[in-house]
């Protein structure tokens, strides 16, 4: 079986949004989650979605999935106090009525609306040969570090650098076992499951991304988001 446990529960304080979730801004009368979870519900190698919610905004939601007929999220899930609370609540859910060792899931960002149907049978594919997919976008621009005093400390190969995103994707029976082994450890921070895995040890095998799979943050990712999908609806429009 094959998921998509999707996050909705940022709060947009760098967007401004006055109040209103990043997520559930519009663009021509549609919720930027909306966008995301229509490449998902339309994938025919999509059996089931998760989507970790802001518990208050899990009605507005509810209303969205059926006003835009998504019919394949099965899970809702309120946030947990940090992301990985909140991951792990979306794992829990999905493994409590699907074989672990039999699932895929793959974990997205619902303010990434543009993903690809090739991206997500590329990381399902990955993890059917590899075990585990990270998608990641090549660095296009020179990656300095810095010392304590903002200090250039060095200059980075760009050729050996990666940019993280989404989505990330394993075997359920696997982030499960690291979210529990982390949990016992006392490991509660983690930034997303990709830094878990390689926390402990695990080889992470990296699918390629489209260089407009960006994450929604600031007014200016919007815009970039709005500019991308008119154009993208325009070559449909001229059979592009």
């Amino acid at each position: 079986m094959n998921t998509a446990l999707i996050f909705a529960g940022g709060t947009g304080k760098r967007m401004g949004a006055a109040g209103r979730p990043k997520q559930f801004l519009e663009l021509h009368g549609k919720p930027i989650i909306i966008y995301t979870l229509e490449y998902f519900d339309r994938h025919p190698e999509i059996d089931a979605i998760a989507v970790v919610c802001i518990e208050s905004w899990i009605d507005h939601l509810q209303y969205l999935l059926d006003r835009f007929r998504i019919k394949k999220v099965r899970w809702i899930v309120p946030g947990g106090a940090t992301s990985q609370d909140s991951t792990r609540a979306g794992l829990n859910a999905i493994a409590a009525d699907c074989d672990p060792k039999d699932t895929i899931v793959l974990i997205h960002d619902g303010v990434r609306p543009l993903i690809t149907e090739k991206l997500i049978s590329d990381n399902i594919a990955a993890v059917k040969k590899y075990g585990n997919a990270i998608t990641a976008a090549p660095a296009i621009e020179t990656i300095i570090t810095v010392d304590g005093n903002e200090d250039v400390d060095q200059l980075i190969d760009r050729q050996t650098c990666r940019l993280a995103r989404a989505p990330q994707s394993f075997w359920l029976a696997d982030i499960i076992q690291m979210h529990r082994r982390s949990i016992a450890d006392g490991y509660d921070q983690m930034l997303d499951s990709a830094s878990l895995m390689i926390h402990y040890g695990v080889k992470l095998h990296l699918v390629e991304s489209p260089a407009e799979n960006i994450k929604i943050t600031t007014p200016s990712d919007f815009y970039i988001f709005k500019a991308i999908t008119e154009s993208r609806e325009n070559m449909q429009i001229l059979g592009l």
